[in-house]
């Protein structure tokens, strides 16, 4: 009988070699009449149970009360904000990328005043600007899986030499990008199109800052900030979603400085567990003026409550280095949670958050997610947004931009689409662009 020590890794390993795609797992409800009934807490009621009736007691009080909550219970507690020492470089431009359709930027950036400290390296493509201008673009920022060469055929981007999770599919050879690689997760990025309607896209590979697996707590940015791994650190340090966040919000450090970009109009976007990952980077970060949740599920969009496909105790097993460790006390104890998704989406008000949903992904539970954007409306009226506007989870591929916030739930899987990204392109025709 194997040691269970090895049980445990052997079951690890077969958790992230399972792509988040995957059919929906046996054991779990996918039945809507066997939700059970559950209340949620009342974003609008502080902890010593007085309520909040305007937007500058919500600001002053009430949002940092539910800011403790989430980092102490769910998400960890960010060590740390801009380091001293960031700093980064320019490596590579080409003004005539793409078939001269857009402008490529790479840049190196270092997290301390040391070159061989932890790094990361951005990529970015904008438009190119009309002769005799020069716009400062609106942007999307998020996170890639297999490196920035992943997101585009170009030839001309610096493929990554950073350990990656295995995927044969991806070309991911020996845990590292090959030249296969290229160009893999386009169709999740779509460049020119997002490009052609007049913004600039930014990315960096998300393991650059956290390595997606249990060691990842041992190196990269949770070294530089001492945090001892997986097991051994406190129960409210942060994990790998916390450690994801803080890398964008170091991206958009970058982004407000550069003079091509204009850094009061990026909106964070994220798919899965790096919609986890904007989500908690837009509820900390409000430079961010637009967030975005592509099928961000449990931890993510999708009501806690609900036990609707994964649950908190299957996302804590199988990813424990995910979340805070004290967000393991909720296993099966969901109702015991003094916060619930529509508390995180209501962080961001009154900035615009759009949630996506994808018809066949149950596991991330498309209604949850729904209800998640559809219950933080109460905080969005305290800014006079009126919310979505609905009172229902509209019908399959009717979008539904309101005030303040949007969702939309395709046909489909477990992914980004070219569909995904024309509802974020015409919502940020709304929110970002100059009028």
């Amino acid at each position: 009988m194997p040691h269970p020590r090895s049980l445990a890794a052997a079951l690890l390993a077969a958790a992230l070699a399972v792509p988040a795609f995957a059919a929906n797992t046996p054991g779990f409800n996918y039945d809507e009449s066997k939700v059970r009934a559950y209340t949620l807490p009342d974003p609008l009621v502080r902890n010593n149970g007085t309520p909040v009736r305007d937007a500058e007691t919500w600001r002053r009080e009430r949002r940092p009360e539910l800011l403790e909550i989430h980092a102490r219970e769910i998400f960890g507690r960010t060590p740390g904000g801009k380091p001293a020492g960031l700093h980064w470089a320019v490596t590579s431009v080409d003004r005539a990328a793409l078939g001269g359709k857009a402008v490529r930027k790479e840049v190196t950036l270092w997290f301390t005043a040391a070159k061989d400290g932890p790094k990361a390296y951005l990529l970015i493509y904008q438009p190119v600007a009309p002769a005799g201008t020069k716009p400062a673009w609106p942007a999307f920022l998020g996170l890639n899986y297999y490196g920035n060469s992943s997101v585009n055929a170009d030839p001309g981007i610096t493929p990554s030499a950073a350990w990656m999770r295995a995927n044969a599919e991806f070309g991911i050879v020996k845990n590292r990008v090959t030249e296969a690689t290229r160009g893999k997760h386009a169709s999740r990025w779509d460049v020119e199109r997002v490009v052609a309607r007049g913004y600039a896209t930014a990315t960096l590979y998300y393991g650059d800052l956290c390595e997606d697996r249990t060691e990842g707590l041992g190196g990269g940015v949770a070294k530089l900030f001492g945090t001892a791994g997986t097991e051994a650190r406190r129960g409210d340090e942060w994990g790998s979603i916390g450690v994801w966040a803080w890398g964008l919000s170091r991206a958009l450090d970058y982004l407000v400085a550069d003079g091509e970009i204009d850094g009061t109009r990026v909106a964070v976007h994220g798919h899965s567990r790096l919609g986890k990952a904007a989500l908690w980077a837009g509820a900390q970060d409000e430079r961010f003026a637009f967030v975005i949740s592509n099928n961000s599920g449990c931890g993510g969009a999708a009501l806690e409550r609900r036990n609707f496909g994964e649950t908190v105790e299957r996302i804590n097993r199988s990813f424990p280095f995910w979340f805070a460790k004290n967000f393991r006390a909720y296993n099966g104890r969901e109702d015991s949670l003094p916060v619930d998704t529509h508390c995180l989406i209501a962080l961001m008000a009154p900035r615009p958050v759009h949630v996506a949903s994808a018809l066949a992904d149950e596991w991330a539970d498309p209604k949850g997610e729904f209800l998640g954007a559809k219950h933080a409306e109460p905080v969005y009226a305290l800014f006079g947004r009126k919310g979505l506007g609905v009172a229902a989870q509209p019908a399959v591929d009717s979008p539904v931009i309101g005030d303040g916030l949007a969702y939309h739930v395709r046909t489909g899987k477990h992914d980004i689409t070219p569909y995904d990204w024309a509802q974020y392109l015409a919502h940020a025709d709304r929110v970002l662009k100059k009028r």
